[in-house]
């Protein structure tokens, strides 16, 4: 890097772990350290503080706490709210879910037909919206489960779980939707959303990878995908992560009470980053439609390679994606784009910048400063143009 001050923009991906959620740790791995479902007097307090942080999660989503299953991780949730539906309808072998959704469900339903599961991938438009009648005449008699994401971690497009939510509903099928890059950037109500289940993880919400949770509705039939010692009232075995459950429940307090922010000051920024760069760079086009989160905006930019793009702002100390943290690596073009239909010339240049409560203005100008040269730099090298 070039510069000292890293301009971290990549927040879809992961998040710095907050002060207060390492403090909140720190006895958990000190004093605190025995198993919660020990029966002596050293348990007493690990089990309390995993209660403790179970209703601090609850309330982030509007739930009561009985109804908050912690896991390892948003993919661990993803594929036990699915699993889970086909387990307790056996009779039923079909998943409906989205060609834009991340890799956790996508490979996941890609494992099920290899497993003798049929699933249909719903499209979607240019603008990374599916259609209503599309899914109605996707669900069937065999339907199990219908799972769509909240917020597109890549583009931000929000779909509009309520409405999908009363379509499952209607045809008595269950619902899942997979809230990652929801939780700390919108309000979440689970009685309103009317959803079965849904999942979050941790680490998007200035908390410590490695720990999740999945919530599902009372009254909705479910057999744990990870068997065990009967931790979690049954719903999911192995010996409770303690420090990391409790580092959760004080993100999740802190994103509660940071949520304006998000719809506020970080909006603002991103508007900022776009208008300058649309301004700044010819051609530069936006991926994705509206509603979308506060935080996120996906930038198209004809004639240059998303990659050697980002390996020149990182020697900056600025760091953005090209998409899924989860396919970084991958010579192929993303999903999600191509699902939309973008064009390849755009899709193979297309950044994804997506912002949290700790960056300035700062960190856009300076964004703004190198970015323009990086990609005429790019352009000019390029022999497609």
């Amino acid at each position: 890097m070039s510069t000292d001050k890293l301009v971290y923009l990549d927040h879809n991906a992961t998040t710095r772990i907050a002060p207060e959620v390492i403090e909140s740790m720190l006895p958990c791995l000190t004093n605190h350290w025995g198993n919660p479902s020990s029966a002596y007097s050293l348990a007493i307090e690990p089990a309390r503080l995993i209660e403790e942080a179970r209703e601090s999660a609850a309330r982030l989503i509007g739930s009561d706490k009985r109804h908050i299953v912690f896991t390892s991780c948003g993919t661990e949730s993803n594929n036990t709210a699915i699993q889970g539906a086909l387990t307790a309808n056996p009779t039923k072998r079909h998943v409906v879910t989205t060609a834009v959704e991340h890799s956790a469900n996508i490979k996941f339903c890609q494992h099920l037909e290899k497993s003798g599961y049929e699933v249909t991938f719903l499209p979607v438009d240019l603008d990374g919206a599916i259609d209503f009648c599309d899914l109605q005449s996707a669900i069937r008699k065999d339907t199990a489960i219908v799972s769509i994401m909240w917020a597109n971690n890549e583009t931000g497009v929000l779909f509009p779980i309520e409405e999908i939510a009363a379509i499952c509903r209607s045809n008595g099928v269950l619902f899942h939707t997979d809230a990652v890059q929801v939780a700390g950037k919108l309000p979440i109500d689970v009685k309103n959303l009317g959803v079965d289940f849904l999942s979050l993880s941790a680490h998007k919400l200035r908390a410590p990878k490695g720990i999740g949770l999945l919530y599902i509705k009372s009254g909705v039939s479910f057999y744990p995908y990870i068997i065990g010692g009967g931790q979690e009232r049954g719903l999911r075995g192995g010996t409770e992560n303690v420090a990391n459950i409790v580092a959760f429940g004080k993100a999740a307090e802190l994103a509660l009470s940071n949520i304006e922010t998000e719809n506020t000051q970080v909006r603002s920024l991103r508007d900022r980053l776009e208008k300058g760069i649309f301004q700044s760079i010819g051609g530069a086009i936006r991926n994705g439609g509206e509603p979308r989160l506060p935080n996120t905006s996906n930038i198209g930019f004809q004639g240059i390679e998303a990659e050697a793009a980002l390996l020149l702002l990182d020697r900056e100390g600025i760091c953005a994606s090209s998409g899924s943290a989860c396919t970084t690596g991958s010579i192929e073009p993303s999903h999600v784009l191509q699902a939309m239909g973008v064009p390849a010339a755009r899709s193979k240049g297309s950044l994804r910048f997506s912002l949290g409560i700790e960056n300035t203005e700062r960190d856009i100008d300076f964004l703004l400063k190198k970015l323009p040269a990086i990609v005429e730099r790019l352009r000019d090298s390029s022999p497609e143009t």
